[in-house]
């Protein structure tokens, strides 16, 4: 059986570190969904962007998780779990939002043809 204790522990020892690599992380992977939304990009561009910021805001979930398995309910905790969540809740919206935009744009084009 997989002993997931040891993993826990190195997430709580090296917590600041964590943060401070998931926080921007985050932030950055959104942004950079809405830019693409934005600017209009691909489908596929917006997958991988949405992709990458998901996996980050699950990593962050996990890394909270952590903290609360034994206990530590903290103010900070709470807002590193409401990050994570509006980053993951905004880019499946932002890749929601386009979907249909591009779903229709090509079928007007090939009813124009």
């Amino acid at each position: 059986m997989i002993d997931f204790q040891p993993l826990f522990e190195f997430s709580r020892h090296n917590c600041v570190a964590i943060c401070s690599l998931l926080v921007p992380a985050n932030l950055i992977a959104t942004i950079t969904t809405l830019i693409l939304v934005a600017q209009g990009q691909s489908l596929i561009k917006l997958q991988w962007s949405k992709g990458i910021a998901s996996f980050l805001a699950i990593a962050l979930f996990l890394h909270v998780s952590t903290w609360f398995m034994i206990g530590i309910i903290t103010p900070v905790t709470f807002i590193l779990f409401g990050l994570g969540s509006s980053c993951l809740l905004v880019n499946l919206i932002a890749v929601a939002y386009r979907q249909p935009a591009q779903l229709h744009s090509a079928k007007l084009r090939s009813s124009l043809s």
